[in-house]
């Protein structure tokens, strides 16, 4: 895997001679891309081997170099539970647009997918400049049409030579706090929540995070099947007494307020050490907000800054990494 940072006219070069490739970027960049066997989404936040940062004059562009071909397929949000079928062997790169209905039914239903979990799902979900909420829509591109979508999702399937050994993995920094205070229980699985439990007292989730000071910028953490993954809050409705969330909560599923980080990138870069390099990789823009990653590297992994990350499912505030050596 080989990852840099180009402008479009080398990109499309890159495109043109055939190769099978992820690009993430600003949607006018991407706009300007050949047709070939690519697929984009949109961002303006990168990790890059300088540190994080902002970058709306260039493209992150990721090549397969060891793919022996690749199949590229536009799901709407009512074909994505066949995402997993007929596909190559080897892994699935898949890009789905922020605050669309194919990240709803992805995040709350993807786990029943058949054939889901049978070989390495790795993705992204797609963003604009954090100005633009709201106001621009995400997008995802696919390059054999040259065809732009703000619904659905744009899966990569690559193909890859025997003997490749796909290896699938999470970084998390965050580790769950023992303060019962902090720990929740909801009765409905979801993107929002009115009420939750906090030891055995249904409270006014929004006025219990206010009263007790909670400081959103942590997500809360969950054990799944033995994997700490988080949920990320959104906005708390001091008015309307709703919070919302990055990705859902399950109902009965015990989450916690993590620890705080005084140095995420110190966090991440003691974390990682020093591998990262010709992996495919993706990072929280939590992470990158909250942590003031700009100009701050996390190991030798780069990548595009995410408004959601997929190893199988929906994470939040995580680093997925990819590593297809043989």
């Amino acid at each position: 895997m080989k990852n840099e940072l180009l402008t479009p006219a080398e990109t499309a070069e890159r495109i043109r001679a055939g190769a099978i490739l992820s690009i993430a970027g600003p949607d006018a960049l991407l706009a300007t891309l050949p047709r070939g066997t690519w697929i984009g989404g949109t961002t303006v936040y990168m990790l890059t081997e300088d540190g994080g940062a902002r970058i709306d004059d260039r493209l992150f562009v990721s090549t397969f170099e060891s793919a022996t071909g690749a199949t590229i397929r536009h799901h709407s949000p009512d074909t994505l539970p066949a995402l997993a079928q007929d596909r190559p062997e080897g892994v699935t790169l898949l890009l789905i647009p922020a605050f669309s209905d194919a990240h709803r039914r992805f995040a709350l239903d993807g786990t029943t997918y058949d054939g889901l979990f049978d070989q390495p799902l790795a993705g992204w979900i797609t963003g604009v400049p954090v100005e633009k909420i709201g106001t621009t829509a995400p997008a995802i591109f696919d390059g054999t049409t040259g065809t732009r979508h703000t619904e659905g999702a744009m899966a990569l399937h690559v193909a890859l030579p025997a003997g490749t050994t796909p290896s699938l993995d999470i970084v998390n920094i965050f580790t769950p706090s023992d303060d019962p205070a902090t720990t929740f229980t909801f009765p409905e699985t979801g993107f929002s929540a009115r009420t939750a439990t906090v030891n055995g007292k249904t409270v006014d989730l929004a006025a219990y995070l206010r009263a007790h000071a909670i400081d959103t910028r942590l997500p809360l953490v969950a054990n799944y099947a033995g994997a700490l993954i988080n949920v990320s809050f959104e906005h708390v409705d001091a008015a309307g007494g709703g919070v919302s969330f990055y990705a859902p909560v399950i109902a009965g599923t015990e989450y916690r307020l993590a620890t705080a980080q005084p140095d995420y990138a110190a966090a991440f870069a003691a974390t990682l050490g020093d591998g990262g390099e010709g992996m495919l990789s993706c990072n929280c823009i939590l992470n990158y907000l909250h942590g003031d990653m700009a100009g701050k590297k996390t190991g030798r992994f780069t990548g595009p800054v995410t408004f959601g990350e997929i190893a199988y499912i929906l994470l939040n505030q995580t680093l997925v990494k990819l590593d297809l050596a043989a």
